[in-house]
């Protein structure tokens, strides 16, 4: 008996258990799996791309997640010894007419208060990345590549210490009111969800 389950232990779910537990100590916690490991699809298999904030509208919730989040990814990365790698990204106009709209990102990401970005011209580009040639380019130096799978574990690790469950090879099909309270039931609570799997 749980007072929260969370379905679904990739990186999204495991990242919500972590922060409620956090909140919440003195509830109990579950995150239910049905793979029989953690991050077995999209948060395994991914760009792994730590996006610094640069093409969401400015002042929108995107925009002030991306560039929040980024630094806290790198934050806790450190904090827990994640390997990463902050190795930029350049966005190149090739031609003329791609100028004014590099222009524009340019003057989105400083809306978006993402750190470090710049023009560089062609020389600089290819100072930078030596295979790479354009007229211009925006320069920002605080994207990076992590193995989000490695980072998701951490999590679920943060969670367990903290004192919740992780129960996989747990599929659920299906979610129902309970008839009557269990008998085991202290606090009282009346006609709690039953989470069934597929055994």
């Amino acid at each position: 008996t749980f007072d929260v389950a969370v379905v679904g232990a990739g990186i999204v779910g495991l990242a919500s258990a972590r922060e409620l537990v956090r909140r919440h100590p003195s509830l109990a916690f579950a995150v239910l799996e049905k793979e029989k490991e953690l991050a077995h699809h999209q948060s395994g298999h991914n760009s792994g791309v730590i996006h610094s904030g640069i093409y969401y509208k400015p002042g929108s919730l995107k925009a002030k997640l991306c560039v929040e989040g980024a630094a806290l990814c790198y934050e806790y990365c450190d904090q827990k010894g994640i390997p990463y790698k902050q190795c930029g990204k350049l966005i190149v106009a090739v031609e003329q007419d791609e100028i004014p709209r590099l222009k524009a990102l340019y003057e989105r990401g400083l809306q978006n208060n993402v750190r470090g970005l710049k023009l560089i011209g062609a020389k600089e580009i290819q100072a930078k990345e030596p295979f790479c040639r354009g007229l211009m380019a925006l320069d920002s130096p605080y994207t990076g590549i992590v193995n989000y799978k490695q980072v998701a574990q951490s999590y679920a690790e943060d969670f367990q210490e903290a004192g919740g469950t992780i129960l996989t090879d747990f599929e659920v099909t299906n979610m129902e009111m309970a008839k009557e309270s269990s008998s085991e039931s202290e606090d009282g609570l009346k006609y709690p969800v039953v989470v069934r799997n597929s055994k």
